[in-house]
């Protein structure tokens, strides 16, 4: 059996941003991430759970510098999040963004069922903060001729042909899909790296806010 040498992450870049990062995968990642030596730019809705997430991860990996920014995707609108974002990483060295920020329904519904604000709300999360967040640290990534993004997509969209009672959620993280699957192909040449990472029945703490 052959397995191929773990990839030194440190050469996209000595930080990584990632959204949705105090619960679920974004933590793990979180956690990941920092034991490769990567400084981490923490994004969440809730000033506590970054602060608490921050603390933890310092504690375990000495030596880590973290930052934290707290944005509400739900709330925010896109030139806001991308003032927000550009202020912040401005001059730092950003070569991994993993997009991990979602929301999904508290339970199923039909279409009709779904209530404005919960679809403007999913719609604005899942896409919208996705693609501003991805336009704001691409630039660098060009600049420097490398860089790396995940996209975490969803099982619900890639998995089966239809998603019934949780449609405008499957149809938002198709949109994920599809956007990584043309980035990669603009930018592969640029040497940035685009991956979409569907998974299916993970278990969060609270799976219908946002992460």
């Amino acid at each position: 059996m052959f397995l191929r040498p773990g990839k030194n992450l440190k050469e996209y870049g000595s930080w990584a941003l990632i959204t949705g990062s105090t619960d679920g995968i974004g933590k793990s990642l979180a956690f990941e991430l920092a034991s490769k030596g990567l400084n981490l730019v923490l994004v969440g809705r809730n000033p506590l759970k970054l602060q608490l997430t921050s603390k933890e991860i310092q504690q375990k990996h000495d030596g880590v510098a973290i930052k934290t920014l707290v944005i509400d995707f739900a709330s925010c609108r896109g030139e806001e999040i991308a003032r927000i974002i550009e202020e912040e990483i401005k001059g730092v060295d950003v070569g991994i963004l993993i997009n991990n920020v979602g929301l999904a329904y508290p339970y199923a519904r039909f279409f009709d069922e779904v209530d404005m604000e919960l679809m403007e709300n999913v719609l604005r999360v899942n896409i919208e903060g996705t693609t501003w967040v991805t336009k704001c640290v691409i630039q660098g990534m060009l600049e420097k001729r490398k860089g790396a993004i995940v996209n975490i997509g969803s099982g619900s969209s890639a998995c089966v042909s239809s998603y019934p009672l949780y449609t405008v959620y499957a149809a938002s993280k198709a949109y994920v899909a599809m956007l990584s699957k043309s980035i990669s192909l603009e930018y592969k040449q640029h040497g940035i790296d685009v991956q979409c990472q569907v998974g299916n029945g993970v278990q969060a703490m609270n799976l219908h806010t946002i992460l």
